[in-house]
């Protein structure tokens, strides 16, 4: 007879399916580990190819265009003249020309999206301002201000044409009461 109570063959199985537990987190990791250097190799390969990218249009933005417009009075004579003054000879002083620079469409729709960017972050920043709680006392103490004063203009505007009006009743009264006292008399 055996004299231990848990069977071989269980004790068995039950390393065989510890072993197999490793070597599959082992296969798992080894396949993780290939997936993110195949991942990190793609990535520095295109960062490679965007960094050429950018180095080009480095190079293309800071090199002049070879048919650069330039206005021609003459010629032989590449001078430009602005004319804001006379030297004291009478001619006109030379100015250094002035570098036109144009923008290719990449560089324009950056450009055009910072400067939406700044506009929004104003307009973001002013709605903020005008909805804090300071600027809200301000306005209802504005409005309580002009509510009073109003209420004042109505009152006095009231009482003027209740002066005018009891006037005008006392200019009539006299009358009739002038006629009365003539009857009265006579």
């Amino acid at each position: 007879m055996n004299s231990v109570s848990l069977p071989a063959w269980a004790l068995g199985a039950a390393v065989g399916v510890v072993v197999l537990l490793a070597l599959l987190v082992v296969l798992l990791a080894i396949g993780a580990r290939r997936k993110a250097q195949r991942r990190l190799l793609e990535s520095e390969a295109s960062e490679a190819e965007l960094r050429e990218r950018l180095e080009a249009l480095e190079k293309r933005l800071t090199q002049p265009e070879p048919g650069s417009r330039r206005r021609r009075r003459d010629e032989k004579d590449e001078r430009e003249y602005v004319i804001t003054s006379l030297a004291d000879d009478g001619e006109p002083v030379e100015v250094e020309p002035v570098a036109q620079r144009t923008l290719t469409a990449p560089a324009f729709a950056d450009a055009v999206f910072r400067e939406t960017m700044v506009h929004s972050a104003a307009l973001v920043h002013g709605v903020r301002r005008a909805f804090s709680p300071e600027v809200r006392f301000k306005i209802r103490y504005e409005m309580h201000r002009e509510v009073k004063r109003s209420r004042k203009d109505r009152k006095s505007e009231m009482r003027d044409a209740l002066r005018e009006y009891r006037a005008r009743q006392r200019a009539e009264v006299p009358d009739q009461d002038r006629d009365v006292r003539m009857e009265d008399s006579a």
